[in-house]
């Protein structure tokens, strides 16, 4: 059996996993929680692919990461699967459909700031997408979380993200540690005395796979790039280094610093070393920079492209090339402004997310060495139980903002409390959300039909 599962897992050919990387960023709609949960179903619940654990380690790597973690992640896994070749097909293919849709979407927007066809277009995909993400988070909850101490970890990285507005780095951080503690340091030190409601046997059940073809096929590969070596390390680091960097020193070089390429250059590659967190993160710092400093928005137009991002497939963070095709088509220099404008967003995509690739290729070696470390096993179950957390913080906000036209808060307790007000409830959202959810769940519908129906369905409600 297990010798017909290894030769099943060398069967996935570079071309039918070219097939799958498409369609997954064409179906990554809802940011990262959506997209996460879409990857969970494909990759490990449909195709087996990848078993749940090794999933959970990689994603646990890319939230320590700056930059979209949904992207990474499977850059990640087009690298188990393929090497180099691999992680690029995933990560470019996951970008690509969203990047040429907000593309057009903001040409026509720069030229008649009306996108309400295609907004409508989408509006649907918003409720079967909230679906397929609470369905996700309850599905990865049930095999990450297998001692209640874990489960309380996750409910407290819900709370201070939730309420406190607690910062992405220090939630990851403090659940590393409390997980070292209570899974690692605990039975080490007291042993049987050790309660068995924090460590369990996740002690036992870590580094154990079951189901992944990945997982079989890595067990006895040998192939150098799982190797990592101080000069794979360097040959990495100056290849994507210059892949990412070069165009910039070009740019300022030859059209000097304050030129707005080298502007728009220089800007997003420094945002694109702290987006921890995700998009969320550093909308409101991007927003104020764009606005404020640079003028390349008007106030409220932050809000358009970011409807924008939150109706195309791909990351949330490709806001940016909205940012950066309106800085650069309000001030073309000698170029049409359009042609200034895509300029533009090609520019601003290529400093974002070239640093992705670099992460993964370089780190990702270092973190599989890394997978059956006993010592930092403990850690990485906490970081898991936050990432359910941080999951289901996710869901709740994109619920809230994509069904409730007005959400206010309040303070109780020194926490800030989200109320939405049922006035401004989007009543068709809901009830399609529900619908799409008992569809999927109950009646088996495969998720490409129930997202085509929401999408149809809520074309037509617009247009009534």
């Amino acid at each position: 059996m297990m010798k017909k599962a290894t030769d099943t897992s060398r069967q996935i050919s570079f071309g039918e996993a070219f097939k799958v990387w498409t369609k997954l960023g064409f179906l990554s709609f809802g940011g990262p929680a959506g997209q996460i949960a879409l990857m969970h179903r494909m990759l490990v619940e449909e195709r087996k692919w990848i078993g749940n654990d090794r999933f959970l380690h990689a994603l646990n790597y890319c939230h320590l990461l700056p930059g979209p973690e949904a992207q990474q992640l499977a850059t990640y896994i087009g690298w188990l699967l393929h090497g180099t070749r691999g992680g690029l097909a995933a990560g470019i293919m996951f970008i690509i459909p969203g990047m040429l849709t907000i593309l057009a979407l903001t040409l026509l927007y720069a030229g008649f700031q009306k996108v309400a066809a295609v907004q409508a277009l989408f509006y649907g995909l918003k409720p079967a997408v909230l679906a397929l993400v609470v369905m996700a988070v309850f599905r990865v909850a049930g095999k990450a979380l297998k001692t209640p101490y874990l489960s309380l970890l996750a409910g407290l990285a819900f709370l201070a993200m939730f309420f406190y507005q607690a910062p992405f780095p220090a939630v990851i951080v403090a659940a590393g540690l409390l997980g070292y503690l209570g899974i690692s340091w605990c039975p080490r030190r007291l042993g049987e005395r050790c309660p068995s409601w924090i460590c369990g046997d996740t002690t036992v059940k870590q580094g154990k796979d079951e189901g992944g073809m990945i997982d079989l096929l890595l067990d006895k590969d040998g192939d150098s790039r799982f190797t990592p070596t101080f000069f794979r390390s360097l040959r990495v680091l100056v290849i994507w280094g210059a892949i990412w960097l070069g165009p910039v020193l070009l740019l300022v070089l030859f059209l000097g610093p304050d030129h707005v390429f080298s502007t728009i250059a220089l800007f997003f590659s420094k945002l694109a070393m702290v987006t921890f967190g995700g998009a969320y993160a550093v909308l409101a710092y991007m927003a104020q920079e764009a606005v404020s400093s640079y003028g390349w928005l008007h106030p409220g137009e932050m809000l358009d492209g970011l409807a924008l991002a939150e109706t195309t497939p791909g990351p949330l963070i490709q806001v940016v090339q909205f940012v950066g095709f309106l800085a650069a088509f309000r001030d073309p220099g000698l170029l049409n402004p359009y042609v200034a404008g895509t300029l533009g967003a090609l520019l601003t995509v290529w400093v974002t997310f070239a640093p992705c690739f670099l992460w993964i290729f370089l780190g990702a070696p270092y973190v599989e060495r890394l997978r059956h470390n006993r010592l930092l096993n403990g850690a990485l179950s906490g970081i898991t139980a936050a990432v359910v957390g941080v999951v289901l913080n996710l869901s709740l906000w994109f619920g809230l903002n994509a069904l409730f036209g007005q959400v206010h808060a309040t303070s109780a307790l020194g926490a800030t409390v989200p109320v939405p007000d049922l006035a401004s409830a989007d009543w068709f959202g809901l009830i399609l959300a529900a619908l799409a959810f008992l569809a999927m769940k109950y009646g088996k519908l495969g998720m490409v039909t129930v997202l085509a129906a929401c999408s149809g369905l809520g074309f037509l409600w617009k247009l009534v």
